[in-house]
């Protein structure tokens, strides 16, 4: 991990809650030192007083030029969290913002159009080092600005660029929040299976383990989910028959998903308005 600029200049974090959290310990993981880490947080864990002690500035004026600022404060606190970095668009820093629904117009308001600026969208398997982002740059953000801000972000998962900004919508409404929708699945299939006489710690270990396994199998297999789904879909069987209530065209999964992506996608605009 190439990170010789944050070395020499150091970083900035602006809120370290769950996800600034879990890109922290994904920095300190990939070697980053704490010394060339500065966060800003109100409400401090335990686990920032303990990094304070190896060094890691906490509250404290951050670097007048550090190499990049991540925004992770929430989208209803950042009005009044930005004053505190603001002086730092005077110079070459990098702002990288993970506030959902923060647009770049928003920020270059705030912070000046010649400010490099990266809007992201991770969730939250990067707590895990599993997650996913999209990023993409205002017009003063360059190569650098978004590999540096890649680089980072693929401390705790895969990233992609995109590149219209109102892409942002549908990534947040998919894969922002898509962690719910999977997780809501495993209640239902949990609930299901205590439906049919199961007993609800069992039927929870089967559905978590079974989504979970699923996922793996689908991001490293060489077929697609349609071919693995069809794999393991034996005619007039079992699976065929749960199948043919879960792809039915009126009322089946395909069309309840786009109605729920489609809300949350509706009101990801709503947010940046």
């Amino acid at each position: 991990m190439s990170l010789e600029r944050i070395d020499r200049q150091g970083l900035v974090l602006l809120g370290c809650g769950k996800m600034g959290s879990a890109m922290l310990e994904g920095w300190l993981a990939r070697g980053v030192a704490p010394s060339s880490i500065s966060v800003i947080d109100p409400y401090p864990s335990d686990r920032l007083e303990s990094l304070a002690q190896q060094g890691l500035r906490l509250n404290e004026a951050p670097p007048k030029d550090p190499a990049i600022c991540i925004l992770a404060v929430k989208p209803q606190m950042m009005t009044d969290a930005l004053p505190q970095i603001s002086d730092l668009a005077q110079g070459g820093t990098i702002f990288l913002s993970i506030a959902a629904g923060s647009t770049l117009a928003y920020f270059e308001r705030v912070l000046g159009d010649k400010a490099a600026i990266v809007r992201a969208m991770p969730n939250t398997p990067a707590a895990v080092g599993r997650g996913i982002t999209a990023i993409v740059g205002n017009g003063a953000a360059g190569v650098e600005a978004l590999d540096l801000a890649e680089e980072l972000l693929q401390a705790v998962g895969q990233t992609v660029r995109i590149e219209d900004e109102a892409q942002m919508d549908a990534v947040t409404a998919v894969s922002g929040s898509g962690p719910a929708y999977v997780f809501h699945m495993i209640e239902a299939m949990a609930a299901a299976g205590e439906a049919q006489g199961l007993a609800p710690e069992l039927a929870m270990t089967l559905a978590r383990a079974t989504v979970a396994g699923a996922g793996v199998l689908a991001e490293q297999a060489d077929e697609t989910p349609e071919r693995l789904r069809v794999n393991v879909t034996s005619k007039g069987g079992t699976t065929a028959a749960a199948l043919a209530v879960l792809m039915d065209v009126q009322t089946g999964l395909a069309q309840l998903m786009r109605r729920a992506v489609n809300a949350a996608a509706d009101r990801s605009r709503e947010l940046g308005e």
